[in-house]
């Protein structure tokens, strides 16, 4: 019922309200007209008109149908009809749409029923466009939370699993206190946002593998160094058992202090017991300007030169990691300097491009 009134014209309703006056004010007469007729009843003898015996249905049918007047009932008949309550029975709202598509509206007496049964709704024909509407917003916004949650928690581009190994031994290996470079006390291998040069060699170098080992350079372990310098290293690290080039933890160790030495220079004892100034990266004017864009340096007596601004540029410690990977691994390709520039810069973004062309040229053993 609620579909059939949602979807009634504006001429409908007004034909319908004057419909509904006129059924109020027909009962409204006939409840006087029962209450007459109940004292004309204890009167004897008293005629009966042919039109005050007419039923109330008859009647209404003639205010919703106008045309010829039905016959009267007789006066038995009507006396009889006017004790029963008037029966309606409610029009089918799907019979009446198909009647009006077909060309043939409802009968007037069918609408009068549907009145007195269920009274008058008001209709408003917006009503079910606006919760379509709103139900196609709800979906659209559905839809575009589910897509952003896939997107959201979809595994993306990363590092191999082995680099979350090797930065906790990192984390283990830096808390060596003689890893520093003498006497400047350089620390670009273990500082908080430079750590990652220590993985990015390892993982070019020997793909994070600490069993590696190199027959043609005589380099072992993760961070491939040869025995000699590993072992002068070790010694100045102060470690509690000799050096071991395949445990993680020590290779990485010679490492850090092995790049910090390569970047700040070290200060070492000469054979004839005098100090032996070791420049490093950092003594040359050229290198602190591409480093940190200026050339000045300062210097003191038995000290390695050092650059007088620190390098904090994302460009400036890029071109250090190249530098010390060419220092380092004295006749590597330059391209694997370039590498391992990349890599250090992208250390929060293995999705990039270059990254993944890189990890995917690696060989397995490095």
């Amino acid at each position: 019922m609620e579909q059939y009134f949602e979807h009634i014209s504006d001429e409908d309703e007004d034909w319908l309200s004057d419909i509904e006056t006129t059924a109020t004010d027909l009962q409204s007469k006939l409840s006087d007209w029962r209450q007459s007729r109940q004292r004309q009843r204890g009167r004897a003898g008293q005629p009966r008109g042919r039109a005050a015996a007419r039923s109330p249905e008859a009647a209404i049918r003639r205010v919703a149908a106008p045309g010829p007047a039905e016959p009267a009932d007789d006066e038995d008949d009507a006396e009889q009809d006017f004790g029963q309550p008037v029966h309606t029975v409610p029009a089918s709202a799907r019979g009446y749409l198909r009647g009006r598509t077909a060309g043939r509206p409802a009968s007037g007496r069918q609408r009068t029923r549907m009145l007195i049964d269920h009274g008058r709704r008001s209709a408003d024909p917006t009503r079910g466009a606006r919760i379509r509407k709103r139900a196609l917003w709800t979906g659209a916004a559905a839809a575009m939370l589910i897509g952003g949650l896939l997107l959201a928690f979809r595994p993306g581009p990363s590092w191999p699993a082995s680099v979350a190994v090797v930065k906790s031994e990192i984390a283990t290996a830096c808390q060596n206190p003689n890893v520093a470079s003498e006497p400047d006390q350089v620390n670009f291998a273990c500082g908080k946002d430079t750590s990652q040069i220590l993985w990015v060699f390892s993982l070019l170098t020997s793909a994070d593998d600490p069993a590696f080992s190199d027959a043609k350079t005589g380099r072992k372990g993760l961070e491939p160094i040869t025995a000699t310098q590993g072992g002068e290293v070790a010694w100045s690290l102060d470690l509690h058992h000799p050096y071991n080039p395949y445990d993680p933890i020590d290779s990485l160790a010679v490492a850090a202090r092995a790049i910090n030495n390569i970047i700040g220079g070290a200060t070492l004892t000469s054979a004839n017991g005098s100090p032996a100034v070791q420049p490093g990266l950092e003594s040359s004017p050229a290198n602190c300007a591409r480093y940190t864009g200026s050339s000045a340096i300062v210097s003191r007596a038995g000290y390695p030169s050092l650059c007088a601004q620190p390098v904090t540029s994302a460009a400036g410690q890029a071109a250090l990691v190249a530098d010390v990977y060419r220092a380092w691994f004295v006749g590597e390709p330059a391209a694997d300097a370039r590498d391992a520039a990349v890599l250090f810069e992208n250390a929060n973004d293995p999705g990039n491009p270059q990254v993944q062309a890189i990890l995917k040229s690696l060989s397995p053993q490095g």
